[in-house]
């Protein structure tokens, strides 16, 4: 079993203290992730370091679909969308089949012909390159066409006068940051060394001036440490300029922030099965079903304040709510919301900083060299996490060498997902067992998928571990002790945001749940009664930050409310 634990990192950071690595990742969001376990595969001495919490970024805070892009045939960008969909479909059916789900969405036509005409053309372009990816094979249905009355069936919240008919397709959907931390630990199955919490302040250089490693701080406890590595890769995403100017040269990539905003509200709110796919004159509109709530996102704005904490604004929340009443029939309010979040996507601007060094482009994502020895990569999206880290190896050993180790994690399996199907199969069983209904086994089995069984021994080892949160019945508390002993939270924000998601999905932030949550962290973590509190406190200063922020009508503002809660450490 792989486990992020507090153990594991006080090992991995004196195995990076005294090693020489093949490959030092720098950031611990999908892409970094994606590239440990792309390098650690193929047996490359490996090591991965995040300055926050594992996914703190981007990858915790998207509109959690795995997609192709229909919006992208439009601009009939084929390979772009080819590609894609080969990944989601890689996805669905061998990589992550417990953490990605196919999911349908209605695509609403205003006229009767020439636009259904024409958007079936495209839908079924998509079907097509899906279902070429796959090898002949289906992963998900293939499009259906709805009168008004038959999308109105399948989405009765719909405004009648808003539609005349309806295509139905399909997409999948994800929880980002799960796949994030379960990419990591799948990684350290395969050898790698992982730190969160770790943040680098130089890079090291040869005589020749190659990149070398880097000197950096654990964030725990204030130590430093000095990596040795052939090769660095720098992840960061929004961080990329950041982390290149350490490095000094002039190379490197140009990245632009760009805020996207989602809100949260009810399962209850709509009694469709279906999402909505919506076209809008700045963005696009998703509404997504959950298991308990849905997503509704997103924007696409410019955001020039700090980068570590985004935070939607009033007027955020208000263009989301017009843009979503422009559909529904009982419009929504703000009383319908039970979360928020923002994030900062990745913008890879048009050109590297030095054209003379060598690049592989695709549409949506580069590869560059910062220095020798340093290669930086960015832009892409989640579904194309894959691709990108196996560009990003490749780029980094070089023609020869890459072509005698290949990538191998197009058909490797996730943690997880090795005999998901089966786990599936004795859900009713193991339900029956330890007295849970088949929507408490579905959370279960979307979540963990053939690590279950690993789930409920703890327990078998602890019957109290079986009881849901009395805040958040959602979860039950072996989630918690679980957030804690495998899957790398150090900190009580790290469960609320990444783990045990209620940052983004209570009204009130998981504040009702901080004290019962605290119990469980501080005896899987150790922590004493005065370190018990002070998470307690920091976490809900967090909260009041937040808050405030959503209050602001304007990202100065929202941004100057956030930051008045101060870090846990750094």
């Amino acid at each position: 079993m792989s486990v992020l634990s507090l153990e594991q990192r006080a090992s991995s950071l004196e195995a990076l203290q005294d090693g020489e690595y093949d490959v030092l990742v720098v950031g611990g969001g999908v892409t970094g992730a994606g590239i440990a376990l792309d390098a650690a595969s193929r047996g490359l001495r490996t090591a991965v370091i995040e300055a926050q919490d594992w996914a703190s970024g981007t990858s915790s805070r998207s509109s959690r679909l795995v997609h192709g892009g229909l919006r992208y045939l439009y601009n009939l960008d084929f390979k772009l969308v080819a590609e894609a969909l080969r990944e989601r479909g890689n996805l669905l059916t061998t990589i992550a089949p417990h953490l990605v789900e196919a999911q349908p969405f209605l695509w609403p036509l205003k006229t009767p012909v020439i636009e259904r005409a024409y958007s079936a053309v495209g839908v079924g372009m998509y079907d097509a390159l899906a279902v070429a990816g796959a090898g002949g094979h289906k992963t998900v249905p293939i499009q259906q066409h709805h009168t008004k009355k038959g999308a109105l069936k399948r989405f009765p919240e719909i405004k009648p006068s808003a539609l005349n008919g309806a295509i139905e397709f399909y997409d999948a959907r994800v929880d980002d940051a799960r796949l994030v931390i379960t990419l990591i630990r799948t990684a350290l199955s395969y050898g790698a060394e992982a730190a969160s919490r770790t943040r680098v302040h130089e890079f090291l250089k040869d005589s020749r001036g190659h990149a070398a490693g880097v000197v950096a701080t654990d964030l725990e406890t204030g130590n430093e440490i000095t990596v040795h590595a052939k090769r660095v890769i720098n992840a960061t995403g929004i961080w990329t300029e950041e982390t290149q100017d350490m490095a000094g040269g002039t190379g490197g990539l140009k990245v632009l922030a760009s805020k996207g905003v989602h809100i949260v509200i009810p399962r209850e709110r709509f009694t469709a099965q279906t999402g909505i796919f919506l076209r809008t004159e700045k963005s696009v509109l998703f509404i997504i079903p959950w298991q308990h709530y849905w997503v509704i996102g997103t924007t696409d704005t410019a955001w020039h304040e700090q980068l570590k904490h985004p935070v939607p604004t009033s007027e955020d929340i208000d263009y989301i709510l017009e843009q979503a009443n422009k559909i529904l029939d009982r419009p929504l309010t703000r009383e319908d919301i039970i979360g928020t979040y923002a994030g900062l996507r990745p913008l890879l601007q048009p050109k590297v900083l030095d054209e003379s060094k060598s690049t592989k482009v695709s549409r949506e994502h580069t590869v560059t060299e910062v220095i020798p020895g340093m290669v930086a990569i960015a832009g892409g999206k989640l579904t194309t996490y894959r691709v990108m880290a196996e560009d990003a190896v490749d780029f980094a050993l070089g023609e020869e060498e890459a072509k005698r180790r290949p990538s191998v994690t197009s058909s490797l399996p996730l943690a997880g997902a090795a005999g998901y199907q089966a786990a599936v199969n004795q859900s009713e069983r193991l339900g029956a067992k330890y007295g849970f209904d088949a929507d408490r086994m579905k959370h279960l089995l979307s979540r963990y998928g053939s690590e279950i069984g690993e789930v409920l021994a703890t327990i078998d080892e602890d019957p109290t571990l079986a009881t849901p949160l009395e805040a958040a019945p959602q979860f039950i508390r072996a989630e918690v002790h679980r957030a804690c002993t495998v899957e790398g939270a150090l900190h009580l924000e790290d469960i609320f945001v990444a783990r045990v998601r209620l940052n983004s999905e209570a009204r009130d932030r998981g504040g009702a749940a901080v004290d019962e949550i605290a119990e469980i962290a501080a005896a899987a973590l150790g922590w004493s009664a005065e370190q018990t509190e002070a998470e307690k406190d920091n976490y809900r200063a967090r909260i009041a930050a937040e808050l405030a922020a959503e209050a602001q009508s304007n990202d100065a503002a929202a941004s100057a409310e956030r930051t008045q809660a101060p870090d846990i450490v750094g």
